[in-house]
């Protein structure tokens, strides 16, 4: 089953390095997928990037919900070194690239370099 893929602003983090899941994005995601944030939900966080042409290609990393009593507010839990941009994670355990998902940020449709060299 596919982890459910919200913004997360990977600068916005708590005193433990944890991702704030307050920003208009995150929020927005959060609604229009009609999740309910619950300690230990696993799901992906997303942050607009790009590659060295400019081409749009996401920070992406694995996340679990865990919320921060201190600050009153939900965080995603990263392993750091395991973040990495949607090309790379679209990329098969045979090396072979797949097509990733358009994603929808700031209400304009960005694609994947592997999209546009399809059209």
């Amino acid at each position: 089953m596919t982890k459910p893929e919200i913004y997360g602003d990977f600068n916005n983090l708590d005193s433990q390095n944890r991702i704030r899941l307050t920003t208009l994005g995150s929020i927005q995601d959060i609604a229009r997928l009609g999740l309910h944030l619950k300690d230990g939900l696993a799901l992906t966080v997303a942050m607009d990037d790009a590659d060295d042409a400019g081409n749009p290609d996401d920070l992406m990393a694995d996340a679990v919900v865990r919320y921060n009593e201190k600050e009153k507010c939900w965080v995603a839990q990263i392993d750091w070194s395991k973040v990495q941009n949607r090309s790379e994670r679209a990329e098969s355990k045979n090396g072979e690239l797949r097509a990733a998902p358009v994603r929808r940020t700031g209400g304009k449709k960005k694609e994947t370099r592997e999209r546009k060299a399809a059209k």
